[in-house]
Formats: C-alpha cells, structure tokens, sequence
C-alpha cells in the first residue's frame, strides 16, 4: 500500500485507492469514506469519531465553555442549599436527643418528703431554675414537712423549704437551704427556654417514678409523643382537683408513682411543661398521663422567685368581708395554728351546732373541703372563706384508719350592721 496524505492525516488503509493505481493528485474521496487514524508508535487503528472536532466545527468551543458555566451554576447552587438546609438544621434542632438528655439530666431533682400511706408516695422530682438552688415541683403531700431532702445529680444531699405555692396551679418552689454553701447549681433559664409544642409533637419526659434513683442515679427518661393539648377535669379518687386549666396530653405513661414535679421537654430540650400527679379524668375514669404547660406557670414562678408572688385566696384574704365563712360558723373549733402547714385537726366541736349533729369529732384529720385536697389550717380557713349562702359544704375527714365522708349545710349569715 501506498502512504496518503488527505488534510493533513496520513492514511494506512489496505484499502487506499492509491493502491489500486490512482494518482495522488487526482483522489477524491468517495461519498461516505471515512479515512482512519493511526498512532506514530503503533498500527492500532482510532475511530475518527473520536478525534478532536473542533477544526471541523468552529463553534464548539463555545458550546462547550457554555456547557462549563451551566454546569459551575448549577453546582454553586446545590451547595449553597446543601448549606442552607443544614444551617436550618442547626437552629430547629439545636440538640440531639442524646445531648438533650445529657443537658437536662444534671438539673433534675429527687425529692423526698412527707408518704408512706396507702397510696401515698413520699417521693418526688424537681427541677432546678436558678443557681441559687430554686427548684419547681408539684404542690403535693411530699412537701408536708418543714424541710424536705432533695438529691442532686451528683448524689449531693440538702435539706430544701417551700419558698412558695400556688395550689391553684398545682406549683410550688423550693430553695436549697446552704447558708454555708455558696451555690452554683446547673439550672435551667424558664424564660429564655420555655416554648409551647402541638400535637404530634416527639417529646421526653424526665422524672424520679418508681423511686429508681436514691443517689447519684439518673432520673427515668420517657419517649413519647403529644397527643391533644385541651383541658380535662381529672380528679384524685373521688374527688376533682383544683387545676382546670389546659395541659398536654402525652401517648406514654408518664404521671406514675413520684413522676410528679417532672420535666417535659421536646426532644432538642424546649421546656414544654410539668408533668403533673397520679389523676383520673373525671368523665371517664381513665388515668390521665399529662403535663401542665409552661406557659401557663412560667409568671407564678418569677413571682415566687422574686418574692411578689400573690395567690388569689391571698388577695380574697386580704379583704375584710364579715360575710366570709371560718370554720366556727359550723362549730369547729381547729388546733393552734403555728407552723406554716399546720394539719388540719380538729381540737373540739361546739355542742348542738351543725358539726356535732353530724358526727365530727375531736382530732378528727380535715383532708379534703369539697374537692381540695387541705394541706394545712390556712389552706382550709381559705376553702372555707369561698363558701356562699346555701351551699353545701363536703369535708372528708380521718379518723382512725377510716376515712369519712360529711356533708355540713351552710347557714345564712346576718348582714353586718
């Protein structure tokens, strides 16, 4: 075969037409022939298919800088909302589940107080809200005695006194007393890291249930979800309770055995409620497992705190209405009142009025006045003080190992000269 040079490319083929006795300078090539390519070093034959066009086609070099800047644009742009997205990541959801728990656990409380009754647990959780030792829990039986013993994470032990409460909102705050101790507890800031969640909402629930920390032990850790946020009328035993405001109900079995005072947080560790005592719903006799929100006790706790907190049977105290009723109106005659919760005995009943026709008598324990549970004189003079004309008053009372259950009319009063 013959070398053939066509545009500058040099042709091996067998199958040249100059082999055939065609002369170089008279070649045409013939419709559809496509010359071959050969490598310097080798007879490995090149597709020409795969050789550089652009000498053919003047315009490719901007057709494929185009094909550049398309693809540089579009590559900017998936990373800038790659970047977005896990910047939005980081702000909605600032902690893991694992780092939530790791936060809240440290400021978790153990309470151990006032129980041992049938039914009645003498442990509680808490929360701690201030590094001064502040703690929020439930107003319940737990907090009877004068000083109650709180445990910390760390399996550190103080005694603790009620600073305040509102049984209205089934609240009470506790500070540490350490006169000797200059505290600076982990706490959690309720204004800055409150918030309110709806339902469908993936929640944690944290709480001494069961008594499975004495010491240095976490509190128990639930998963659950938000079910409704709606007020229920709930009640202990026979009897409703005071709150009747509206609360989360929570898809797990939350409000257990010293739950009661515990933290309900979304799961990056938003403060959304306290989970509240061992309670039935009143229409339906079921156990209720639910947490009062945030919202509703995050001013009552400032208050408490700072020392301006008024509840409002203090307010109603605070007037001097004759028309009041006091537990003398029906014959009662109550213990010295001298401590901050002093029990609700009876010491003597007025002979032939209402309370002795029907049945009370001395030492008798009040511990309910209609539906509220009494944890002290002061509470009862309180109850008392809402009665109307006309009502019926309903008190249950101990005595012995049985519990009784009285109803007393109230009397008419004369109007004041």
């Amino acid at each position: 075969s013959v070398v053939l040079v066509l545009d500058g490319q040099t042709d091996l083929s067998p199958l040249s037409p100059v082999g055939r006795g065609a002369s170089v300078e008279n070649f045409s090539p013939p419709v559809g022939f496509a010359p071959t390519q050969t490598r310097p070093d080798d007879d490995k034959q090149i597709s020409p298919k795969r050789r550089d066009n652009t000498s053919r086609n003047p315009a490719m070099p901007r057709i494929r800088a185009r094909e550049l800047r398309m693809k540089s644009t579009l590559t900017a742009r998936v990373l800038f909302v790659t970047a977005a997205l896990i910047f939005a990541s980081g702000i909605c959801h600032a902690r893991s589940t694992h780092e939530t728990i790791d936060h809240v656990q440290p400021r978790m409380v153990k309470i151990f107080g006032a129980g041992g009754l049938r039914g009645l647990a003498g442990y509680g959780t808490g929360f701690l809200v201030s590094k001064e030792g502040h703690i929020v829990t439930i107003w319940s039986h737990v907090l009877d005695p004068d000083e109650v013993v709180v445990v910390l994470k760390d399996g550190r032990r103080y005694f603790a006194k009620v600073l305040g409460a509102d049984p209205q909102l089934d609240l009470a705050v506790l500070q540490i007393q350490a006169p000797e101790e200059a505290l600076d507890l982990p706490f959690f800031d309720v204004a800055s890291e409150s918030g309110e969640a709806s339902a469908g909402t993936r929640v944690l629930g944290f709480s001494n249930m069961f008594k499975v920390a004495t010491g240095d032990e976490s509190v128990s850790v639930l998963h659950g979800v938000i079910a409704a946020r709606t007020a229920l009328r709930t009640r202990r035993g026979t009897f409703e309770t005071p709150y009747n405001g509206e609360v989360y109900v929570v898809d797990a079995i939350t409000n257990n055995s010293g739950a009661g005072g515990g933290l309900l947080t979304s799961r990056d560790g938003m403060l959304l409620g306290v989970i509240g005592r061992e309670l039935r719903n009143a229409d339906t006799n079921t156990w209720v497992n639910y947490s009062i929100p945030m919202s509703a006790l995050q001013q009552a706790i400032t208050e408490i705190i700072n020392g301006e907190f008024r509840t409002r049977e203090e307010t109603l105290e605070s007037t001097d209405d004759p028309r009041r009723y006091a537990a003398l109106d029906f014959g009662i005659v109550m213990v010295p009142d001298v401590l901050f919760r002093t029990p609700a005995y009876i010491d003597s009943v007025v002979a032939r009025s209402p309370a002795s026709e029907a049945g009370l008598k001395p030492d008798d324990l009040v511990l309910f006045v209609g539906n509220e549970l009494m944890q002290s004189i002061r509470q009862m003079k309180l109850a008392l003080g809402r009665l109307q004309a006309g009502d019926r008053l309903r008190i249950v009372v101990r005595r012995g190992e049985e519990l009784l259950t009285i109803e007393l009319p109230v009397p008419r009063k004369p109007t004041a000269e």
